[in-house]
């Protein structure tokens, strides 16, 4: 069976937290890049894909799953919350992570080990924090 498609840019949070979920868990997939900044969410292709024209969107087969608010309005104020809590805490150690790793020796900025220790800390206490917290039941 082919791996998932995972549709997605780097500087997305959403994209992030997707590919950190599937690497976390193990899940085979094969990351795609849309490239943002070449506008190429908004092509025809791609709007085949998400109509809405963003990211990241997961595709397995025929199953397409990009964002998607439930009618339920307790549903909706728990991902609500939980998606504050994801800008607020996640993204933190997420985005400083994959900046000291992957953009600033790309752009030629000196290592800072110390701040990527630290927001790797940070991202993996964010990581603890939602099965603990946000995947368990009620």
């Amino acid at each position: 069976m082919p791996p998932i498609k995972v549709y997605a840019h780097r500087w997305s949070s959403p994209s992030r937290a997707v590919i950190i979920f599937c690497r976390v868990n193990k899940i085979d997939f094969e990351e795609v890049t849309v490239d943002l900044f070449k506008s190429r969410h908004r092509t025809p292709e791609f709007k085949k894909i998400n109509p809405m024209a963003q990211v990241p969107v997961i595709v397995d087969g025929r199953f397409k799953l990009f964002e998607r608010y439930p009618t339920d309005l307790f549903s909706r104020a728990k991902i609500e919350s939980i998606l504050d809590w994801h800008h607020s805490n996640l993204h933190f150690g997420a985005g400083t992570f994959v900046y000291y790793t992957a953009l600033a020796p790309f752009l030629g900025f000196r290592p800072r080990p110390e701040t990527t220790k630290h927001a790797e800390k940070s991202l993996m206490q964010s990581l603890a924090r939602i099965e603990s917290v946000w995947l368990k039941g009620s």
